[in-house]
Order: structure tokens, then sequence, then C-alpha cells
């Protein structure tokens, strides 16, 4: 039967039925294709059939079953084979490279990775995909550590240097009872999200925070008008940001602020808590800031010491934005860590079928980095980007008034070189002063 009558029958048959008769006419097809094609690699290697090259080094040899790749299934064809003459009076198989193209797995290796990092688990690959080759649970781990470690090396070594960084964000994600990682998620000056890199570590802690930002530093991250740091309140986050970018403007995170002392109050003054919070977030400008901050100190001072004490413990730090006099518009970005929490939400999804990551092992840091690479294909420009130029030059005059009351001009904007980050010893750290000064201290 040709090829027409086959593609007329499709129009007698159901839908369900001309789709597996199509895609049987296309698998036998390029069976077809690729017995041509070597057909004609073995002609060049050894002349025409009728008309052998005399004294060729290559001959035919006959044909042997072969296995090809298509569409990710296995294809079994005839194979033509050719053999060449060795100087010993023996010969040698010679590879038809036609045939070792049509038996790369690369599509299918493309195809179990895909599935692997879309939630499928690596012991069901076989019966997943029963026609493809390499689906056993030993080969899919192996492909999947192999192919995972170029995925830590692709998120590694991309350029960071050439971007014009506006914003820095630094918070942990749990992996496991024993393994956290620190998600650096940086800013730019046209509003786009990165992922810039991750260190892995037991918690939190400031040697994990330093070689996450040192390796950024390395890698030629800086802040060419100056930089804002976004942070959940961890000291060691803190003070690892502070190391090396001296001049940085600290932002707390609201959202974590308002958490921490809602849990400290009754619940009756949950309402008014977030009204106050809420106006905190929308006021513009550092008078508007201090006095919606002034709003919340009083609030709390007759209702519990601990969450006055909470919200005293953070200071300036809380309308650090504000008194950058920043447009309001960028609020909602900048004033919480919502942003690298959200790309913390779809990387849950994506590790919620790893059960157990092993700490020999770089396991963590493969899926890691897979599922920050995925989130962040869904990143888009922040909320209020056009305005990120007066962000820009607000930084750039908190930078100009640090290095005029600085004793050594520059040191707020060069930092540490990377070379005496890296060689081990701690970068030197700001001192740490006696209490924090809160909005309304500074005020008087």
């Amino acid at each position: 039967m040709d090829q027409f009558s086959e593609l007329r029958r499709l129009g007698q048959l159901d839908s369900s039925e001309a789709g597996r008769t199509f895609r049987e006419f296309l698998r036998a097809s390029v069976r077809q294709s690729l017995i041509g094609v070597m057909a004609e690699e073995v002609c060049e290697l050894c002349g025409p059939k009728h008309r052998p090259v005399a004294d060729a080094e290559t001959y035919r040899a006959g044909s042997a079953k072969g296995v090809v790749l298509c569409e990710g299934r296995r294809e079994e064809i005839i194979r033509p084979r050719v053999r060449r003459k060795r100087s010993d009076d023996q010969s040698e198989e010679v590879r038809l490279a036609t045939y070792a193209a049509a038996t790369e797995p690369g599509q299918v290796e493309e195809m179990l990775i895909r599935a692997l990092i879309a939630g499928a688990s690596g012991r069901e690959m076989k019966s997943v995909h029963p026609d493809a080759p390499k689906t056993s649970r030993s080969s899919v781990s192996r492909l999947w550590a192999r192919e995972g470690a170029k995925l830590v090396e692709q998120l590694r070594t991309r350029d960071i240097g050439s971007a014009d960084w506006l914003a820095l964000m630094l918070d942990g994600i749990r992996l496991s009872k024993d393994q956290l990682a620190v998600v650096a998620l940086g800013i730019s000056a046209d509003g786009r999200k990165h992922i810039l890199d991750f260190e892995l570590g037991s918690s939190e802690n400031f040697e994990v925070c330093r070689d996450l930002v040192s390796r950024l530093v390395s890698r030629g991250f800086t802040g060419r008008h100056g930089l804002l740091a976004v942070l959940d309140g961890s000291d060691a986050l803190k003070q690892a940001v502070l190391a090396f970018f001296p001049g940085a403007v600290v932002q707390r995170c609201l959202v974590h602020k308002e958490r921490n002392i809602r849990g400290r109050l009754s619940r009756r003054h949950w309402g008014e808590l977030a009204r106050l919070f809420k106006r905190l977030r929308e006021v513009e400008g550092e008078a508007a800031g201090r006095e919606a901050y002034g709003d919340i100190e009083r609030f709390l001072t007759d209702k519990n010491a601990a969450a006055l004490k909470s919200l005293r413990e953070a200071g300036d730090d809380l309308i650090a934005l504000h008194r950058l006099n920043a447009p309001s518009t960028l609020h909602v970005s900048l004033l919480s860590t919502n942003l690298i929490e959200n790309s913390f939400r779809n990387t849950r999804r994506k590790l919620r079928r790893v059960t157990r990551f092993r700490a020999e092992t770089d396991q963590a840091s493969r899926w890691l980095a897979a599922a920050l690479l995925e989130a962040e294909k869904g990143f888009r420009r922040v909320i209020g980007y056009k305005d990120l130029p007066r962000l820009a030059e607000a930084l750039a005059s908190h930078g100009a008034d640090c290095e005029a009351s600085c004793r050594c001009p520059g040191k707020h904007r060069e930092g540490p070189s990377p070379a005496a980050s890296l060689s081990g010893a701690s970068p030197p750290l700001r001192a740490a002063p006696s209490a924090p000064a809160t909005p309304r201290q500074a005020s008087a």
C-alpha cells in the first residue's frame, strides 16, 4: 500500500484509530528515510554496490538487526554493515555516523529530565515510557546525577557582573531537618528578578551567609548606584551583607515583623495592628514613614511589652525605604521578602517528591538548582519598575552621604576584594551598636 492510499484510509477511521494509523505511518516513513540515508553513507565509503571501488579499505559486510530512536521510542530496523581492513590483515567494524546519530539518546534523556523536574518519580519512568531505553531506576538516577550537576553549574556560571543591580534579597529555605539553603535573589535596574545563587548549610548562620555573598562578589555582583538589601531580620544575613557592602541600605521585611508582633498580641488587637502596618506600607517619604511607625509604637505601648520590644528591635530598618524617599509604588515589592518567598513556594512544589536529601552527596544542590531555575521562568518585572530610576538616585545619594561622613572615602563602595573573601579569612564586620535607635529617637 503506497503512502497516498494510506493517507486516504485516515478519512475512513474514527479519530483515535486515525491518530494511531497516522503515527505508524510517520514512524515507517522515518525508518525508510534512515535506511536510505545509511545506504548513501555506505555508498560514500564503499562505492556503488554494482561497481565497488577497487582496493578500497572499506567494504560491505552484509546487514544486521538494529534499533534506532524515534520520538523517544525504540524502532527496529535492518542496518547495513561496513568493515575496514587493517594493516595486520584483520578487519574492524565501521560505525556509521548516520546510525550513531539515530541511536543518540539525547531526546530520550531530555524527555526523562523534563518528567523528573515536573514531579514524576524516577521509579515509575519504566511504566510511563515503556518503549524508551534507559528508563530503569538506576539509569534514571545516573542520568539525573549527571544532568543535575550541569544545572548547578549553569546557575553558578551565569554572568551577573554586567547587570546593574539595585536590590538584593536573601532568605533561607528548609530542605530537611539537617539541611537549609540560603538563596540570593537580585533585582536589576530594569525591574527584572534573577536567582543569583544559593549556599547549603545546617542553619542560617553567618558562615553560610558569608560564603554566599562572597561568591556573589567574586562573580562580579555589585551595586553601581548603591544597594538595597531586603532581609527577614536574621542577624547573620545582615552581618554578611554589611561585611561586603558596608554602605548598603537594609530594609527589614514588614510581613515578618508584623507576624512576629502579632504572635505576642491578644487576638482582639490583630485587626488594628494589621491596619497600622498597612498604613506604614502605603505612606511615602521619611516624614510619613516615621509618623506611621510612631502610631504603631504608641499602639503597642500599653498593649504588650514584648511586642513593643520586638518593634523597637528593628528600629530604622523598618522604614529604610521610606528614609530614601522612594516612590510608594515600589513598596509592594521592596518592603517585604515576598518576591523570594513566592519563588520558594514554587520551589517546594518541585521538591515535594524528594523525601530525603543526602547531605553526603550533591543531591540537594541538584534539586534546588533545577527547582529555582524552573521558578525563575515565571518571573515578571517587579511592580513599579518604572520608578526604579528614582530609587537608584536615592541610593546613589545615600552612598555619597556615607562616603562624605566616612574617614576612608570609597570604603563603602569597594568592600573587601573577592580574593581576600575566598581565602577563608573573615571580612571585618561593622561594630554593632549597643542599642538600636528607634525612628522616634532618631527624629528627636
